[in-house]
């Protein structure tokens, strides 16, 4: 049972960093990414954020008062 134990432990350590560093690399790509959009939107007339509930509730009101 020792020399089990002294195969597996390293292994399930070197498995833990390669998935740790897996998910840091994944994640750094996205954020370059996201920033990248980000950037791209700027000089395309800037960022559009979505319609608030308000507004959507406003062009409700103004679309079923413009019905027959």
């Amino acid at each position: 049972m020792d020399g089990l134990q002294q195969v597996a432990l390293p292994i399930a350590g070197i498995v833990a960093v390669a998935a740790l560093t897996f998910y840091a690399v994944s994640f750094n790509e996205l954020r370059e990414k996201s920033f990248k959009d980000l950037e791209d939107s700027e000089e395309n007339g800037g960022f559009k954020s979505s319609m608030s509930s308000r507004e959507r509730r406003a062009r409700r009101k103004a679309e079923k008062q413009n019905r027959p």
